[in-house]
């Protein structure tokens, strides 16, 4: 007979937890890359600039890539679906 407690997986939730972060974090890097393609787009940046920031999204996809593979994660599982409105992420 159950007491009415919550039975709560340690493991489960670690994972959730983990999960629930990146997908912020991936949210933010998506946001960083629209505005930065936008800035390239609009012109005004010299050819440093527009390198810098490419080097930078490569490295800030690479890593989110090697943090997803750490905790067993896939990019899809990131991806929140909330329904009616569709879901979090883009789809690619």
């Amino acid at each position: 007979m159950s007491d009415g407690r919550l039975d709560l997986d340690a493991d489960s939730v670690g994972r959730d937890l983990v999960a629930l972060v990146l997908t912020v974090l991936e949210l933010l890097r998506q946001l960083m890359e629209r505005q930065a393609l936008r800035r390239i787009d609009a012109g005004g940046l010299s050819e440093e600039q527009v390198e810098r920031i490419g080097t930078t999204l490569m490295l800030l996809d690479q890593r989110m890539a090697e943090l997803c593979a750490q905790h067993g994660l896939r990019p899809e599982d990131l991806n929140l679906d909330l329904g009616p409105l569709g879901t979090l992420l883009p789809r690619d």
